[in-house]
């Protein structure tokens, strides 16, 4: 049985690490011209992003239905793979959960002929069991310590593997993945800001728990469809996820805020020159970090106490220049005053760039 468990185990994970989740075509394009109004364009790829598409910053391409990039694979969870992934993610803790109770049961039976139990005290008796026959395999100090350290090591791949397979169940059986989860967060976050009065139906959602398992899971183990065109529940447009989408980053320009460098920054982890709260609340995510130069512009979208995240304008007279994103430290920048009409500085502050 340990060996169906590893077979099954190791042709899944290197199932979804070499076959990978699929990529848009590059210079892919929908066949309608007018559809492309409802898409983003990738500027890396030189193409539109198709629904459920994602461009990967470690891939760099565009995944069909990206769920995330894993590390483990070295790859991404997407159209082609999710199955594979998330038959790992559940055989994983099916073979720690076997080799457990192995670990368990030998280590009890050989030290239920090891202990005596005393008035006061316990003793184990490692050298050799206290009773006939001996066991046919010796079991010392040593093996005793391997055997815990595996059980802990299989122990914490059960909780920690179950875990991210159970919130890979939840998203399959509601036909959505990790992003598409927070997109739909975010839809209702803008809609009771604006108070606009819409309602966001997630299209992709068969309405069937069933139905969303077939999406991914099928008995040939090839995914239904081809990773560009979605079937959508009655009532919902084919890119009602794209144009959500495009309203969220049209929000997110809006509602960004302009900052001034005032001090350079290299780009590091964990800077140890602007201080111990910045070095010691470093985001613990893969997304970058950027480097400033004083004098930089950055349109922040999100922060923490010590920590900032927003886009550094390289190209400032043009209306969406290119810029890198990433994480900065708060205390390296000041919020920059300007003329919105004119784009000028106010109170005869001078323009860095």
């Amino acid at each position: 049985m340990l060996l169906n468990w590893t077979v099954m185990i190791l042709y899944n994970y290197f199932s979804a690490m070499f076959v990978g989740p699929g990529y848009v075509p590059l210079g892919w394009t929908p066949e309608k011209s007018q559809d492309c109004m409802y898409l983003q364009y990738c500027k890396v790829c030189q193409s539109y992003k198709a629904p459920r598409s994602h461009h990967c910053r470690k891939c760099n391409r565009c995944v069909m239905k990206m769920d995330h990039h894993c590390p483990w694979i070295n790859n991404c969870c997407g159209y082609q793979n999710h199955a594979s992934f998330t038959l790992f993610l559940l055989l994983a803790p099916l073979g720690c959960i076997h080799a457990s109770f192995i670990f368990i049961m030998t280590m009890y039976t050989q030290l239920y002929n090891r202990i005596s139990f005393g008035w006061s005290s316990v003793k184990i008796d490692m050298s050799a069991a206290k009773r006939d026959p001996r066991p046919i395999i010796p079991f010392g100090l040593s093996a005793f310590a391997a055997s815990l350290f595996a059980l802990g090591l299989a122990l914490g791949t059960t909780i920690a593997v179950g875990m991210l397979f159970i919130i890979q169940m939840k998203v399959i059986l509601t036909n959505k993945t990790s992003i598409e989860s927070w997109i739909e967060e975010k839809a209702k976050d803008r809609i009771q800001y604006y108070q606009t009065g819409e309602t966001f139906i997630f299209p992709y959602d068969m309405g069937s728990k069933w139905k969303n398992f077939r999406q991914v899971f099928t008995w040939s183990g090839i995914p239904e469809g081809d990773g560009l065109d979605w079937p959508v529940r009655d009532g919902c447009h084919q890119y009602s996820l794209t144009i959500e989408q495009l309203k969220q980053k049209a929000d997110k320009r809006v509602r960004s805020v302009r900052y001034r460098a005032i001090e350079d920054y290299s780009g590091v982890c964990c800077p140890v020159t602007k201080g111990v709260k910045t070095f010691f609340t470093t985001p613990c995510t893969e997304e970058p970090r950027i480097a400033l130069s004083k004098g930089d512009l950055i349109l922040a979208t999100r922060g923490l106490k010590h920590w900032m995240y927003g886009e550094k304008i390289l190209i400032s007279d043009a209306d969406g220049g290119i810029r890198e994103r990433g994480w900065f430290p708060r205390k390296c920048v000041e919020k920059y005053q300007y003329d919105s009409e004119t784009d000028q500085p106010v109170d005869g502050e001078k323009k860095s760039k």
